[in-house]
């Protein structure tokens, strides 16, 4: 899917959502952020940083270089069977059950980022 390219990285992200057809509370809680932060994101009055570019891309299965810069195609050509298919489950779940697995998602996440550390260090 070729979208002809938006200005900002912020405009990027709001064409990312409405592409997926997912409102801003959806969109949000996939990536474990408030609805409010990425709305003032879309509406520029927030700045976008490297974590947020990655936790977009990799949920949502986005070219991390169309995000930032417009080249390119919107989403990555070949989405990972068992990517699509945990979104699909996902979705499906009642929300306090996708809140509980982001927790647990971030959990994993800060462990590896520890993990790294360490394996860096010793």
């Amino acid at each position: 899917m070729s979208i002809v390219i938006v200005g900002s990285v912020n405009q990027r992200i709001k064409q990312v959502r409405q592409a997926l057809k997912l409102s801003q509370v959806q969109f949000s809680r996939v990536i474990s952020l408030s609805s409010g932060y990425l709305a003032g994101v879309e509406v520029e009055k927030r700045k976008v940083n490297e974590r947020l570019i990655k936790l977009i891309c990799s949920s949502f299965n986005v070219n991390e270089k169309w995000l930032k810069s417009g080249e390119g195609e919107i989403f990555n050509r070949n989405p990972d069977e068992s990517f699509t298919k945990l979104i699909s489950l996902f979705k499906e779940l009642d929300p306090k059950y996708q809140a509980y697995i982001l927790k647990e998602i971030n959990l994993l996440l800060e462990i590896q980022d520890g993990d790294g550390l360490v394996s860096k260090i010793g």
